[in-house]
């Protein structure tokens, strides 16, 4: 089959999810405040400005159309289905958005492709500044979720949810979790009081969590005296005391900070009296060879290390559209799945954001690096024909890196 073919198959296949969960769609805070937005199969056109009286309103919907992809405003308007000039915005959530895109991990030059607009050169791993063939800057990515990578985004979703609560005194109630159906988390808040915040005091929540900013002589530090917070510390004092006492017991994270040889051999020949000293006022200016430029050094590499990566745009735009809670991703064919916060832990995507697992579906496959589902992992693949299980394949084929093989009516 070609393209279109298996554009339209990959259509069918998101249909038979909608009739066949014909309730998929859950009830919405302020459901009829809210404005809709579907990303269509048909020329890939996003249709916006749809509004709903009722979830059922909205299912019926679904059903219908068997969208792409389905959003919906973390905003509040009193006409949602009005031109954006005309919606008369109220408020809107407060939204992080969590995505393994923002987070350093080895993976991605294992996974990611990159292929140039203009000559059609392409590579595996880290995008290039420019083609190395034809100078152009222009690039089409595609980016591929792992173990590896979605496991770090499951551990920035953790450290954002404990600065909300420890800090920002969020309970777990209002912190609606929920992994995205591709590479990360998405928390939102529905609050009366943060809802009608504007852009510049989400901005400032940012900062916050990010550590932008930050001043260590403003958190109880005096170098030069050897004084500093200590772990049990409230705020970015204690997390400045936890992560530089991670990169103390850390060789392989303390080469990266830019100390001199003479610190790091320092720093190891005294690991013990530095675990004593976390008891009483901490090692801060007491460890030999490591002088205050160097604790500088240390403690903005843990401020680095103990900040919160998100994606800042989502979180102060005031009028972000956000995927509809278990749908279809339109790039993986997996739900997007909302779940306890005390659950992330064993929260597994693989296995528990799988749509389509009846079956099996032989495809062409052009070129794909190995990945999970559930329990199998499957390729790599390189202009490979392969018969798979149906969430396996659909994967594929959502990724763009197969078609579906000729003689395919259905599935099997």
């Amino acid at each position: 089959m070609n393209n279109i073919q298996t554009q339209e198959f990959i259509q069918e296949k998101f249909a038979e999810y909608y009739k066949q969960n014909a309730s998929v769609a859950q009830p919405l805070p302020s459901i009829e405040k809210r404005e809709f937005a579907f990303l269509l199969f048909k020329e890939r056109t996003m249709l916006r400005h749809k509004g709903f009286k009722s979830v059922e309103d909205l299912n019926g919907f679904l059903n219908n159309v068997a969208p792409s992809d389905a959003y919906y405003s973390s905003a509040y308007y009193e006409r949602p289905a009005e031109e954006m000039s005309a919606k008369g915005w109220v408020g809107a959530d407060l939204i992080f958005d969590i995505d393994a895109d923002h987070i350093p991990t080895p993976c991605d030059k294992q996974h990611d492709t990159w292929t140039c607009k203009n000559c059609g050169a392409s590579g595996r791993q880290t995008k290039p500044k420019k083609c190395p063939k034809c100078q152009g800057q222009k690039f089409d990515n595609v980016t591929w979720p792992c173990d590896i990578c979605l496991e770090s985004a499951k551990k920035e979703t953790i450290k954002l949810m404990e600065v909300l609560a420890e800090d920002f005194g969020f309970s777990p109630k209002e912190m609606n979790l929920a992994f995205s159906g591709h590479r990360g988390y998405h928390v939102q808040i529905s609050n009366d009081v943060i809802k009608t915040f504007d852009s510049i005091m989400r901005k400032e929540i940012i900062d916050y969590i990010s550590g932008i900013g930050l001043e260590p002589k403003l958190h109880s530090f005096d170098l030069e005296n050897g004084v500093g917070p200590l772990l049990e510390d409230f705020g970015w004092r204690g997390r400045i005391a936890k992560g530089t006492y991670e990169l103390l017991l850390s060789p392989e994270q303390l080469e990266s900070v830019g100390l001199s040889p003479t610190a790091l051999k320092g720093i190891q020949q005294q690991k013990q009296r530095i675990l004593e000293r976390w008891e009483g006022k901490g090692p801060w200016g007491l460890v030999s060879g490591v002088g205050p430029g160097g604790w500088e050094k240390i403690i903005r590499k843990a401020i680095e290390t103990q900040s919160v990566k998100v994606d800042t745009v989502v979180t102060t735009d005031i009028h972000r559209l956000i995927r509809l809670p278990n749908t279809l991703h339109g790039e993986t064919g997996f739900k997007k799945i909302e779940l306890p916060p005390n659950e992330i832990e064993r929260f597994d995507p693989f296995r528990n954001a799988v749509a389509f697992r009846e079956g099996t579906i032989t495809v062409e496959v052009s070129d794909s690096p190995s990945f999970r589902v559930g329990d199998s992992v499957f390729g790599p693949f390189r202009n490979q024909r392969v018969e798979l299980p149906s969430a396996a394949a659909m994967f594929l084929l959502c990724k763009g890196a197969a078609k579906v093989a000729e003689e395919t009516t259905g599935v099997r």
